[in-house]
């Protein structure tokens, strides 16, 4: 891991530059790097995989760390800073690098670089809900279920969907059938078990409440995260005939159980699982954003 200190002013900086982000724009990462450098002191990190990453991290001492990449980057932060319980004296910052930077934006960060990393510089810290389930897993902006599965068109609106509509999906089949080939006779494959997408029969509570339950088929269960610690949830049922209305709910606490299923939080793509419980914590984390949002 590379590491590189710029002269010291007023306020310390702890630049970690995800190696993803380096690949796939460079000249970003640089422009980041100009702009931060020219406003701060910097340690520049420069970190080879995940385990690099996270020491970076562990080592920031009293530096405000901001990380240079994609969503995917400023989860696996917030996620390392939640699990050493550091999160509520920790300001993150980010500055968007990389294909997916639809969550960045939704949280209000620039996606351009020049306007991210002046952002970094004189923005101001939002403390925002953190949704934390029973596997000390952390959601930032919202879970679906089933998961949408991102399409071969990359991201942006409409370009995830469900696995049984993807265009691309014949080669799941593909494997299924070569891994059965494969597998003695009488062993189990994991792949095959996998649940086919379609309608699911699952238990939803919220806050204790039976929002649905395993008599009812639904279709999608999303859930995220609105204000002052409260999850907004709603349940689509599979329409018989005319159009099912959703169920709607509101709660700090949501549990989901049932047969195994999967679920996309943020942009990861978790299970199978037979039950989860996420619990919203109120302005568990800080991230800088424009003054004046």
């Amino acid at each position: 891991m590379a590491e590189v200190a710029t002269s010291a002013t007023s306020e310390q900086l702890l630049v970690v530059v995800d190696p993803v982000a380096r690949r796939s724009d460079g000249e970003s990462v640089r422009i980041a790097k100009d702009v931060l450098g020219a406003g701060a002191g910097m340690k520049l990190c420069l970190p080879d995989g995940p385990e690099e990453f996270a020491r970076a991290l562990a080592r920031r001492g009293s530096r405000r760390p901001v990380v240079v990449g994609d969503d995917r980057a400023l989860i696996r932060a917030v996620a390392l800073l939640h699990r050493h319980r550091e999160l509520a004296g920790c300001a993150l910052s980010v500055v968007p690098v990389g294909g997916a930077q639809s969550l960045a934006r939704s949280l209000g960060v620039p996606t351009g670089t020049v306007a991210a990393a002046r952002a970094v510089l004189d923005g101001v810290e939002r403390r925002m809900d953190l949704m934390v389930d029973d596997s000390d897993g952390v959601v930032l902006g919202a879970l679906r279920i089933p998961p949408l599965w991102p399409s071969p068109g990359g991201s942006g609106p409409g370009a995830a969907q469900d696995p049984g509509a993807e265009p691309g999906r014949p080669w799941l089949r593909t494997c299924q059938s070569l891994v059965r080939t494969l597998v003695p006779a009488g062993r189990p494959s994991r792949l095959a078990a996998a649940p086919e997408p379609g309608p699911s029969r699952l238990r939803v509570e919220v806050d204790g409440e039976t929002l649905v339950d395993l008599n009812q088929p639904v279709e999608a269960v999303s859930v995220s995260p609105t204000a002052a610690g409260i999850a907004s949830v709603e349940v689509r049922p599979v329409s018989v005939g005319a159009k099912a209305s959703p169920l709607l709910a509101e709660g700090r606490t949501v549990t989901v159980s049932g047969a195994h299923f999967r679920y996309r939080a943020d942009t990861m793509v978790s299970g199978p699982v037979r039950t989860r419980t996420w619990v919203v914590r109120e302005g568990a984390w800080g991230l800088t954003v424009p003054a004046g949002q």
